[in-house]
């Protein structure tokens, strides 16, 4: 049960577009009433920031862990998709994310993942099937279907794509959205299918040819995938269909900000701040029916407190009338949660990760490369003379190309290599269990020995993140499913700074090496990706 207590200042009615001095009272944890008084002091009330789009998983931290850096920020709740964790430990894992966000006051809305696998291509540690899908829509922790990455399956009315929509159609939960690229007649029959929402957009006049069919479009700002600037203007354009989101980001990110970064970017952009709000507090609650209220008589009380509408920095959070943080503190404890995991790995050799110019796709003499883009998790696909020693192909690190493997985590199988623009190592080399979707363990580097050791350190740990140079090694062991740690939440951003600036030492110019590799292997995403099967067309959905 909540609190009951009084609390005055500029109350911020976001449906009517006004602002005036009001006290509001709160009894039980419920807004009891909201009185004009002109007294009231210069600090504004608003309903909570809610993320319309986030894999938790992403954050390294356990649900109540998440919880406790997001309620400094003013998130009072997030649209969760669990996929990361349900790729390696299916449907416990749905449950074990649903049981420990239960621990803390924060809302956590969790979807049922409709992709799991992502692909048949790659190699996860579970599969959801529609009569699983139908029995996580049944529970009422669960508010919605997941996004449906397999936009060729909707196109092609794939029989198991189609049952998980129409169960989530029959109950009246809504059906989200995964089609980066998808334009014109594609995208029509896509949205036609009864799929709601798209956060991959990276381009307004994508934005716009789906909304121009009914589709709502979140903005998405995570640590890799960063849409923000191309799409800001469209919520002054297009209030009523815009949400904030993050997608994926990492715990340093979430140490310095959330949802309330973008609004005083939007602001600063001259956005009215009432838009920018509905797209922030308001749309989500409405769109996927959220029992959070939107801070009127009768609502929970879910509610900030914020110094003013420009900088958005957050004085106070609430939530269902307890006030969970203060000036950049939270209140939420930490909670004792055991590690599930999936990971039969054997370390690895140099010669494992050897591989010659007639094992790898070619033309014309030149080898197939994948070209990373910072800030975004499409891919290009180039054509460059390989590297050569003896016959097999290595990293070179002039023209800044270099190898990159995938080492099936779930059971014994040779590794798979690529190779990659733009990560900009001169030496060293890191290594990840987080590689969406099916979270294999993922390398790059300059040298087959510093590849390995980077690997064989992510194995030890049976699972997380690691970085090695000729003089040192790190490692962010990552416990839960090789993609969370059960440490306090400020122990490790301080951990993941440390080791990104170490990857980053190695010669990066990436924002996030660590994050844009986790989406190397992410093949659902155009236009060239690697999986423990072996190096993926993304534009002929196919392996080479």
């Amino acid at each position: 049960m909540g609190n009951s207590f009084s609390i005055s200042g500029q109350y911020v009615d976001i449906l009517k577009k006004h602002i005036y001095p009001a006290t509001i009272t709160v009894k039980n944890g419920i807004i009891e009433s909201i009185e004009s008084n002109v007294n009231a002091p210069m600090q504004y009330l608003l309903p909570g920031f809610i993320d319309a789009h986030v894999h938790i998983e992403s954050s390294m931290l356990i649900p109540s862990s998440f919880a406790r850096l997001a309620v400094t920020h003013g998130t009072i709740g997030t649209i969760s998709d669990p996929h990361e964790i349900a790729n390696v430990c299916g449907m416990e894992g749905v449950q074990y994310m649903i049981d420990n966000g239960k621990k803390v006051p924060f809302h956590f809305f969790f979807g049922a993942p409709s992709c799991v696998p992502a692909t048949v291509f790659e190699t996860a540690g579970a599969a959801i099937n529609s009569d699983q899908v139908s029995t996580l829509l049944a529970n009422p922790d669960i508010y919605y279907l997941s996004e449906m990455m397999n936009f060729p399956g909707v196109l092609c009315k794939d029989e198991e794509v189609m049952k998980k929509i129409a169960t989530a159609h029959k109950i009246g939960k809504p059906v989200d959205g995964h089609a980066p690229g998808l334009r014109g007649e594609d995208a029509k029959k896509y949205i036609e299918a009864g799929i709601s929402t798209d956060h991959e957009c990276f381009t307004i006049e994508e934005a716009l040819d789906k909304l121009e069919h009914g589709m709502k479009i979140l903005i998405r700002e995570g640590s890799a995938a960063k849409n923000f600037e191309a799409l800001y203007e469209l919520i002054e354009d297009h209030p009523s269909m815009i949400m904030l989101c993050s997608d994926d980001k990492h715990p340093d990110s979430l140490v310095e900000g959330h949802i309330n970064s973008l609004c005083a970017r939007a602001v600063a952009k001259g956005i009215d701040p009432m838009l920018v709000l509905r797209a922030a507090c308001i749309n989500p609650v409405d769109h996927y029916k959220l029992p959070t209220g939107k801070m009127q008589v009768g609502d929970a009380a879910n509610f900030i407190v914020l110094d003013n509408l420009v900088s958005f920095k957050v004085n106070q959070t609430y939530i269902k009338g307890n006030l969970v943080a203060e000036n950049g503190k939270s209140f939420i404890e930490a909670v004792n949660e055991k590690a599930i995991n999936k990971f039969d790995a054997a370390s690895i050799q140099e010669k494992n990760i050897q591989i010659s110019l007639d094992e790898y796709p070619q033309q014309e003499g030149k080898m197939a490369v994948i070209e990373a883009i910072d800030g975004q998790l499409i891919t290009n696909k180039l054509w460059l003379s390989p590297k050569l020693e003896g016959d097999k192909i290595i990293s070179n690190t002039e023209s800044d190309v270099l190898k990159m493997v995938v080492y099936n985590r779930y059971y014994a199988a040779a590794p798979k290599i690529a190779f990659i623009k733009n990560f900009g190592f001169k030496n060293g080399a890191i290594a990840s269990t987080v590689a969406h979707d099916s979270h294999n363990i993922i390398a790059v580097g300059v040298s087959d020995a510093d590849i390995v050791k980077a690997i064989n350190l992510v194995i030890k740990e049976q699972g997380g993140i690691s970085c090695v140079n000729s003089n040192e090694t790190k490692v962010l062991g990552l416990p839960v499913a090789g993609l969370m740690s059960l440490e306090d939440p400020y122990k490790v951003a301080a951990d993941y700074t440390a080791i990104d600036l170490m990857a980053k030492s190695l010669g990066s110019g990436l924002g996030s090496p660590f994050m844009t590799l986790s989406f190397m292997a992410l093949l659902v995403i155009p236009h060239l990706k690697l999986s423990d099967k072996g190096l993926f067309d993304g534009d002929g959905f196919k392996l080479f």
